[in-house]
């Protein structure tokens, strides 16, 4: 049974929240390999001049862990 591994990871976007959560994928494959799922375990938009400018994530990044 393969060791998986939970990190957590804040990110931000411009854009939308999707693309929030695919930065904090981004980064995290920098220096991890195998990750297998993220889960968004909250979200924040940042608001100027009554618009959303940002949009922000919490995520849960997992991995296998290699032997």
């Amino acid at each position: 049974m393969p060791v998986v591994k939970v990190i957590e990871i804040l990110a931000e976007s411009t854009e939308s929240w999707e693309a929030a959560t695919q930065a904090a994928v981004t980064e995290a494959a920098k220096t991890v390999r195998n990750i297998q799922t993220v889960y968004v375990d909250s979200q924040q938009a940042i608001v100027e001049g009554d618009k959303v400018v940002r949009y922000r994530v919490g995520a849960k990044v997992s991995f296998i862990v290699k032997e």
